[in-house]
């Protein structure tokens, strides 16, 4: 229990039957304001990284819940190498599961989402989008790495061509800390991030492939895209080739400075950290405009 905050640990089922963790943040019954919030992760993000932002949003009457993605943290079950987990089922089942969760824990509210990178990238694969009242994306683009600037465009394509490749293939799964790139992930999630930042759009490449049905261009619920000018792979180019792709969603940009923000640093991750806190209004003022 913190102040004003009750936070309670949970598990629920996704329509398959996989079993993902969450963490419900419940506000006191006098600061309720009938609105709660999913956390949608990046790629690997265990839910724990996004408790500082979700503490201080149910401080202020949000209903929050974060969870993570199948074979991530304590959704793992089993060995990792034996996660059949793609980035598909991230989208089709984990989201929209948590979504679902969502609206179970905190029913009559209005629900938005507050995407991390792949978070928001895979929103067009749930099926009740339309539930939805806002989204705000920080750090969500196609990651293509040819539209990465030198030197990060080959660290990218280091880890994306060759390490992905020959971790899968050794290990039976990508071991991602090795080289600071975040949680352990199933092989065919590194397979899939490989393949589509290797394209344009993102999921778009497996549109009429792997992925029959979608919803990336039904999408109209009202959305702020926000990205730093120090991050390497959500660059302006990145973020607009991955919001094209949500062809009919209402989309506002922000690209944040730095320097004129007073931070040494933003980058890829660092929105969601308590030392970033002066940049949260850019999501409170969202979330009070369409509360």
């Amino acid at each position: 229990m913190t102040s004003g905050i009750n936070k309670k640990d949970l598990n629920f089922q996704c329509k398959d039957g996989c079993e993902l963790a969450g963490t419900q943040y419940i506000p006191t019954e006098v600061s309720a304001n009938g609105n709660a919030i999913l956390f949608a992760p990046a790629t690997g993000m265990k839910r724990g990284f996004y408790n500082s932002l979700a503490s201080h949003l149910t401080s202020i009457g949000y209903s929050c819940l974060t969870f993570e993605n199948r074979g991530i943290g304590d959704s793992l079950q089993g060995s990792i190498k034996d996660c059949k987990a793609s980035l598909i089922d991230w989208g089709t089942l984990d989201l929209a599961g948590a979504f679902n969760e969502l609206q179970r824990c905190f029913p009559n509210h209005k629900y938005h989402i507050v995407g991390h990178s792949a978070g928001g990238q895979l929103l067009g694969l749930i099926p009740n989008w339309n539930k939805i009242g806002s989204i705000f994306n920080f750090a969500c683009s196609s990651g293509q790495i040819d539209q990465m600037s030198a030197p990060f465009r080959y660290q990218a394509r280091f880890f994306l061509d060759i390490f992905i490749p020959i971790s899968n293939k050794l290990l039976g799964y990508t071991k991602s800390e090795l080289v600071g790139m975040g949680e352990s992930l199933p092989p065919q999630v590194a397979a899939d991030w490989r393949n589509w930042c290797n394209s344009q759009g993102y999921v778009e490449t497996d549109f009429g492939k792997r992925i029959q049905e979608h919803w990336f261009y039904e999408m109209d619920c009202p959305s702020l895209w926000v990205n730093a000018s120090d991050d390497s792979i959500a660059n302006n180019h990145n973020v607009a080739d991955m919001t094209r792709v949500f062809k009919n969603m209402p989309i506002e940009r922000v690209e944040l400075d730095p320097s004129k923000e007073g931070l040494k640093e933003i980058g890829h991750m660092k929105f969601f950290s308590k030392n970033s806190e002066k940049l949260w209004p850019y999501l409170t003022n969202w979330l009070e405009k369409h509360a």
